[in-house]
């Protein structure tokens, strides 16, 4: 999925919030769905790596080229990550 296709998706689910016809939830559930689609098929030369270990990393998912990569954002954006491990995200 494009960043395109990705913005129009959630501004539908938005604009059918605004309507009523979707309940709070839903938008969550679905504007959740698309961004975890966009991460995990993003197209371009980084790859979606999931950290799982300490409360504060654990199921944070970063875009990088590589696992030591991954392993460096996760560090840089939670000061105290702990022990984790990251994986790809399918």
């Amino acid at each position: 999925m494009d960043r395109i296709s990705a913005l129009r998706n959630i501004e539908e689910a938005l604009a059918e919030f605004e309507a009523g016809s979707r309940s709070l939830s839903d938008l969550e559930r679905d504007v959740r769905g698309t961004l975890r689609t966009y991460a995990t098929e993003f197209e371009g030369d980084l790859q979606a790596y999931r950290a799982n270990g300490g409360a504060t990393v654990d199921g944070l998912v970063v875009l990088a080229p590589s696992e030591t990569a991954a392993r460096e954002r996760v560090q840089d954006l939670v000061s105290d990550a702990g022990e984790f491990t990251v994986t790809v995200v399918e």
